[in-house]
Parts: structure tokens; C-alpha cells; sequence
């Protein structure tokens, strides 16, 4: 199966998909790209836009998963505007056009993942803790988020340790490492959803009449 893994990251979501399948993931920021291919060797990492990577090769894939830039869409980013005088931005609408491409276009599986926005979704998405995820098959139950209410849960290390992934100095990356760890999706969550899409008892979800424009 060929998979399209966009906005890859360091690769939280794609840690437990194992390695028979043919992965390519698209990453913007090269440093971070390189952790990701230190981490999976065997995928085939792409350095460039994910938005346009997706446009132009979306016929190629089986699977896609998108997990666009999530701060100007989050809740946090009112708090921050309204509280510390940070300047207002419009939400990236990246987000919507992907969802309505593949929702149309793209015949396989596919699930786009961001967080619960500080707007109500123009799009309905489906639920799971604290991420929106808009998919043409049922998520069910996939996010193993943990609110943890102690200092330690704040440590990079433990965070590293929650989310399944360490970035040791070997990766050469003197970036913001706590950023690009909560940027992370669960790795359970991502096997999880993973396993719903190809779960043979899932059933497909269709864009019904009352969704689709009249010609």
C-alpha cells in the first residue's frame, strides 16, 4: 500500500504503522525532516511544500494523512491575541481547501487531523479528545491524550517519554524541541486511525444528497 504521510513532523502519527507499507512523507522545515527520516530510514522524505505535494500527486497514493499547521486555528491563539497583545491573524484556510479536495477528488482513504478550533469548524468534523478529524471513514476512539496535572508532565523529557519518541543531540536538531513534540499526534492514535481506515467491519462514509450543490 502506498501512503502519503503530509505535514509529517518527526513522524508521532506514522511510529506504529510499521515498515511493509510504502511511506512518503512531506516535510517543509529540513531539520526537522531529517529527524524524521533518522527515525523512519525506509520512507521516502520529501523537503517542500505539502499543500502543493498533495495537488500534484495525490493520484498515487492509497492512504493520505494530513495534519496541517494547527496555531492559527487553535484556542490558544485567541488567548494569546486577547491576553498578551499578540497580533490577530486569519485562520489558514489550507486547512478546508484539503479537506473539500480530498473529500471529492481523492479515492482512497484519507483523514485530516488539527485541533479543536476557537470557531465553530466550517466543516463537521469527527471528535476524539482534544483533535478535530475529518476523514471518509468512522474514527472511533483513537486519541490517547492524558491531561496529567503535575510539574513533571511539563519536562521535555516526560513529554518525550508520553508521546513515544526521544530526540536525542545524535539528530543534530538546536530548534525548539518541546514545540515539535506537542506538534506530535499520539502514536496510538495515529495506529488507531490507521487500523479504522482498514478495518473491513468500517464502513465508508458517503457525502449525502443534502451535502452535495445542484448542478
Amino acid at each position: 500500500m502506498k501512503i502519503l504521510n503530509l505535514y509529517a513532523g518527526i513522524g508521532g502519527n506514522r511510529k506504529l504503522w510499521g515498515d511493509e507499507h510504502e511511506v512518503t512523507a512531506v516535510e517543509i522545515n529540513t531539520s526537522i525532516a531529517k529527524i524524521y527520516q533518522d527515525f523512519f530510514p525506509n520512507d521516502k522524505m520529501i523537503v517542500g511544500d505539502a499543500h502543493e505535494y498533495l495537488l500534484e500527486h495525490y493520484k498515487e497514493f492509497d492512504f493520505i494523512w494530513s495534519s496541517p499547521p494547527c496555531p492559527s486555528h487553535s484556542r490558544i491563539n485567541t488567548l494569546l491575541i486577547n491576553g498578551k497583545g499578540v497580533k490577530a491573524r486569519f485562520p489558514d484556510m489550507k486547512l478546508y481547501e484539503e479537506i473539500i479536495f480530498l473529500k471529492h477528488f481523492f479515492k482512497g482513504k484519507w483523514v485530516v487531523e488539527n485541533v479543536r478550533s476557537y470557531y465553530n469548524p466550517l466543516i463537521t468534523p469527527q471528535i476524539d479528545g482534544r483533535h478535530y478529524y475529518w476523514a471518509n471513514f468512522k474514527i472511533d476512539n483513537a486519541t490517547k491524550d492524558k491531561i496529567v496535572r503535575n510539574n513533571k508532565g511539563n519536562t521535555l523529557k516526560f513529554k518525550m517519554k508520553e508521546r513515544g519518541i526521544i530526540i536525542d543531540d545524535f539528530h543534530g536538531y538546536n530548534g525548539d524541541k518541546r514545540t515539535i513534540i506537542n506538534n506530535c499526534v499520539d502514536f496510538e492514535a495515529g495506529l488507531s486511525i490507521f487500523n479504522n481506515a482498514f478495518n473491513t467491519k468500517q464502513q465508508t462514509l458517503h457525502t449525502t444528497k443534502d451535502e452535495e450543490c445542484e448542478e
